[in-house]
């Protein structure tokens, strides 16, 4: 594909001393491409946190109507579309692109057919107008978002905990391109388990519900409960004591309560139970109360003396991805952090999601960092990598800490207080 940009260079000088180079200007600019799934985003932030410019084109709608993404069609509408957001995001901004600083784009992780439009596009920007290349971890992006809007109240190091349609880890994370792993899902990630939940309770059915994702579905369904503890899951992984998730229990569980159900009212193959509002509330519950214990073992590892991770800074735990955007859970998890004097944020609801302010901060961040060093201009080694972990793991000395917990109950999300032992409705 031919893409059609102008350009005009920037020069830079050589540092006496350091053999790097650096350019004559203050940094200032840095757009962000992100096209690791099924968004294609692009947006230009200033290293003051300013958005100037944020352009997202969603899949979503055509996604749901075949039940999941299709990589080949996903790559096909990035291809479509790129390059209009690119045009309309330097409009927006009202930004000619020998202003822009530095190029950042998702090169990982991520579907390989879309993570290849974004980066081809990025490549091609960059050695057209001369500008440096910042490849950027997709998880790392995530998890350094909500610095953005709180840069002073968030210092490094940090708790944080990634939820999302395809991840759910939780990492120690002291700057770009320095997290330490803590836990991950072994299965599937929350997201990917609200999906294929709310697809086999068939929200899709009601006409409110037909463009929404599963996670939004399932919380604005839970809204409307009349008996909200109608259904009890299982804890999975009650015995393990680390940081690890497992969301393929509640799911196959969730599988078998919604079959008993039907069987029971003798429900149409095109219909929906009668007290799907009461499901939704104890699956919202049951993936709190799980991702509640996991990072409730992790605060406890890192706020022990002798691992002393959170150093000198107040202890702090961030909240990022898609569904961090649901509100229940994050309720549950600020609820948690506050019985730990421990102080909680996620980014903007707007920038939860996948999208290219999380991308172009993640570029302001490693120029803060160490603008010199991140200024790579070898545009042909930085490459796509499908799977992607972070550089340090500590989930084997989780493991060997076997740390015990008394643990926080989560909130009743009708009221917004603490679990009263109370009876159960009938399922």
């Amino acid at each position: 594909m031919a893409y059609h940009l102008s350009s005009a260079p920037i020069r830079f000088r050589f540092a006496a001393g350091l053999g790097l180079l650096v350019p004559r200007r203050r940094l200032s600019y840095v757009l962000g491409i992100e096209t690791s799934c099924d968004d294609t985003g692009i947006a230009i932030v200033d290293t003051d946190g300013r958005v100037h410019s944020n352009v997202l084109y969603s899949q979503q709608e055509f996604h749901t109507r075949y039940g999941g993404i299709i990589p080949p069609r996903a790559q096909d509408l990035h291809r479509a579309r790129i390059e209009d957001a690119y045009n309309r995001c330097l409009v927006e901004a009202d930004l000619r692109p020998e202003q822009l600083t530095a190029i950042a784009v998702t090169n990982r992780p991520g579907l390989p057919l879309s993570l290849l439009v974004g980066l081809r596009f990025a490549r091609h920007l960059a050695r057209k107008l001369q500008k440096p290349l910042l490849p950027v971890h997709h998880m790392e992006a995530h998890a350094l978002q909500a610095r953005m809007e709180n840069i002073s109240a968030i210092s490094f190091p940090f708790l944080c905990l990634l939820i999302s349609g395809g991840h759910c880890q939780l990492a120690l994370v002291r700057g770009p391109g320095r997290l330490t792993l803590l836990g991950q899902t072994l299965d599937d990630a929350p997201g990917e388990a609200f999906d294929k939940i709310a697809r086999r309770l068939r929200l899709y059915v009601l006409p409110q519900y037909r463009a929404w994702n599963g996670g939004q579905a399932i919380e604005h369904a839970a809204q409307s409960a009349v008996c909200p503890d109608a259904y009890d899951f299982p804890l999975p992984l009650a015995q393990q004591r680390n940081c690890n998730f497992s969301f393929a229990g509640i799911k196959n569980n969730s599988f078998r309560a919604i079959r008993a159900r039907e069987r029971l009212e003798q429900t149409p193959p095109d219909g929906i139970i009668s007290n799907y509002n009461d499901f939704c509330a104890g699956l919202l519950q049951a993936v709190s109360r799980h991702l509640m214990h996991r990072t409730q073992r992790a605060l406890e590892y890192c706020l022990r003396p002798e691992n002393g991770l959170f150093g000198d800074a107040s202890p702090t735990l961030v909240v990022s991805g898609g569904v961090a955007n649901n509100d229940v859970i994050y309720r549950n998890i600020e609820h948690l952090a506050g019985q730990y004097n421990c102080r909680s944020y996620r980014p903007f609801k707007r920038y939860c999601s996948d999208n290219g302010v999380m991308i172009a901060w993640h570029g302001i961040e490693q120029l803060l960092a160490n603008s010199a060093q991140h200024l790579r201009f070898d545009y042909h080694n930085i490459d796509i990598q499908g799977s992607a972990g972070f550089k340090d793991s500590s989930v084997e000395d989780v493991t060997r800490s076997a740390i015990k917990c008394k643990w926080i109950k989560p909130l009743d999300h009708l009221r917004g207080r603490a679990t009263a032992e109370a009876g159960h409705c009938d399922a």
